[in-house]
């Protein structure tokens, strides 16, 4: 399968916001109630909220058939070398074709001289945590994380990226 990866455009909000509703409902289901799952997406997801990440971070979309299908949310980089991994969504269907390694990859590229990216991943996202695990990251920290009420056993990982 062909995918193109480039950089989101203000065109691509509603795509996005999209993506990001279906794979959470997807993922989550059982795990975060329905209800919690909509407040937390309608706050960071708003077109608002999209508008900030576009100016302030790498969003990165990933586009099968001109379709998009998939995106990356990568925070502005700190300490010269650490970037936060906010997010690789992609629609059910699309998963484990290889476009969120890509997405990852471009990432890395684009973001030079990244040494480590971070990344909290729900404890029971059983999807999430092989995806990150099997790209090479690492489990640093767990904790419990008050999600609108509703307490998640979060880990937190790292992967060490090599020049």
């Amino acid at each position: 399968m062909s995918f193109l990866i480039r950089k989101m455009t203000k065109e691509d909000t509603k795509k996005v916001q999209d993506v990001a509703q279906k794979s959470w409902n997807t993922t989550y289901e059982g795990i975060i109630p329905s209800e919690i799952q909509e407040n937390f997406l309608n706050a960071a997801y708003s077109d608002e909220m999209m508008e900030k990440r576009l100016n302030s971070s790498l969003l990165l979309v990933a586009e099968v058939e001109n379709s998009l299908v998939g995106f990356a949310n990568y925070s502005p980089v700190k300490n010269e070398c650490e970037v936060e991994l906010g997010a690789i969504y992609i629609y059910p269907e699309h998963q484990g074709k290889g476009i969120g390694t890509a997405l990852l990859q471009e990432g890395i590229k684009i973001l030079e001289g990244v040494r480590e990216i971070y990344i909290n991943v729900e404890k029971e996202n059983k999807i999430g945590k092989t995806f990150y695990e099997a790209k090479g990251f690492k489990i640093v920290q767990e904790f419990d994380d008050d999600f609108d009420g509703h307490i998640l056993k979060t880990v937190r990982m790292v992967l060490e990226v090599r020049s």
